[in-house]
């Protein structure tokens, strides 16, 4: 078989191996994106119930409603308590043992809720387990086993 098949067939399995990355890769998304307008205070905290904290200048405070909220600002939830934010066209309650980041991506305000629930797992928030490693792995390896059995042993660089 021709080097350059040979070389061309184990570049095309190896890439092979890399194509699952994008799919798993985990999604930075955001739960709720709405427009920047340049307004600020970007939005507000609407109502606060239990436990909840709010970072300021000089660090977390008690969470009030009415409450101006910029990017950069987290809200935490403590386990009895519950918040809500208005935030553009973003309307999100914040439920118990829950964090709500608020930030700017490209031209977008990004709110995005974690709770206890994906703070403890360890796979991605798709529900896809996180298998890219395995993948790029296989990928080298099917490669280098095309490579190992098409080899030419017939013809020898030299003696």
């Amino acid at each position: 078989m021709n080097l350059v098949l040979k070389s061309a067939l184990a570049g095309v399995l190896v890439l092979a191996g890399f194509t699952p990355v994008s799919s798993f890769a985990q999604d930075g998304s955001c739960t709720c994106a709405t427009a920047y307008t340049g307004v600020n205070p970007i939005g507000s905290i609407g109502n606060v119930n239990g436990s909840v904290m709010v970072s300021q200048v000089a660090g977390y405070g008690p969470a009030q409603a009415g409450g101006d909220l910029d990017f950069g600002s987290r809200i935490v939830v403590g386990a009895r308590g519950s918040a809500s934010v208005n935030v553009g066209g973003c309307n999100l309650s914040v439920p118990a043992n829950s964090t709500l980041d608020i930030s700017r991506v490209e031209n977008k305000i990004c709110l995005n809720v974690l709770g206890s629930e994906h703070t403890a797992q360890t796979g991605n928030s798709t529900g896809v387990s996180n298998n890219a490693p395995l993948f790029i792995f296989g990928g080298m390896a099917l490669g280098a086993g095309v490579l190992a059995a098409t080899a030419d042993k017939d013809h020898k660089v030299s003696d």
